[in-house]
């Protein structure tokens, strides 16, 4: 009997109740980018301009890490076996033509760099064994110099990935803030009342997920590149050094 006597009042009183979930102001919500930017508050709006900065910025870094990490490792696959070939017929300065032609390949800038120095003190006899460990130094600061190449813009990503959902829940916050101003300007309760600074929270909160998800995943993909690089620079230096090492054993023979 209870519930019977609820559901005729609400009958009832149903056009009551979706006339206050329905009301709206002098102006209609548009929910279109262009009626939605209109809506928003300057400040909600600043919000959205930074979040495109960011997310700009962190495609300009994921577009120049694609491009550079891809014309790495076509010319690393191109260049590892033709300098292998010339350092096992011992031709140091065509090996080292090899590597100064393949300038994007994150092994030939560290090969060429140990050649160099190898060369550079074929000469010198004055302390034994300083000509491997040039060699040594030259191909750690060499892997130093590429790696951190390798990593350039990739912090940036990392920041942009971490700080745009905060941004983003500024923006929230912004507009839950204004949707209880028009409530409390306006003497109402409707969607009407709060529609246009909820929409400002949704929008600001989709945005900076929106910025955020790509550049973390990008980030983590890239991470694992760059570590997968360093990899093989190891592999290199350390297979380089030991040919060092032969070829001055032969030599003293």
């Amino acid at each position: 009997m209870l519930f019977a006597n609820i559901a005729t009042l609400t009958l009832a009183k149903a056009h009551i109740i979706a006339f206050w979930l329905f009301q709206e102001d002098a102006g209609t919500i548009g929910w279109d980018p262009i009626h939605l930017w209109k809506q928003m508050s300057w400040v909600a709006q600043a919000v959205v301009v930074v979040l495109f900065i960011m997310s700009a910025w962190s495609i300009g870094v994921m577009i120049d890490r694609w491009i550079a990490f891809s014309a790495a490792r076509k010319q690393s696959r191109q260049f590892a076996p033709v300098v292998a070939g010339a350092l096992r017929e011992g031709k140091l300065d065509e090996a080292i033509r090899v590597a100064e032609r393949n300038k994007k390949s994150h092994l030939a800038k560290v090969v060429t760099a140990g050649l160099q120095e190898f060369k550079a003190h074929g000469e010198s006899t004055e302390i034994p064994g300083e000509q491997i460990e040039a060699s040594k130094r030259a191909l750690e600061r060499a892997e130093a110099i590429v790696h951190a190449e390798l990593k350039r813009g990739l912090g940036g990503l990392a920041t942009i990935g971490s700080t745009a959902p905060f941004v983003g829940l500024f923006g929230t916050v912004i507009g839950i803030l204004n949707a209880f101003k028009k409530i409390s300007e306006q003497k109402a309760t409707g969607l009407g009342a709060v529609a246009g600074g909820i929409s400002e929270a949704l929008v600001t909160t989709a945005l900076g997920l929106f910025v955020a998800i790509p550049a973390v995943m990008m980030f983590n993909y890239f991470t694992g590149k760059v570590e997968a690089f360093d990899v093989e620079m190891d592999n290199s230096s350390s297979e380089l050094v030991d040919y060092f090492l032969k070829r001055t054993a032969t030599v003293r023979r």
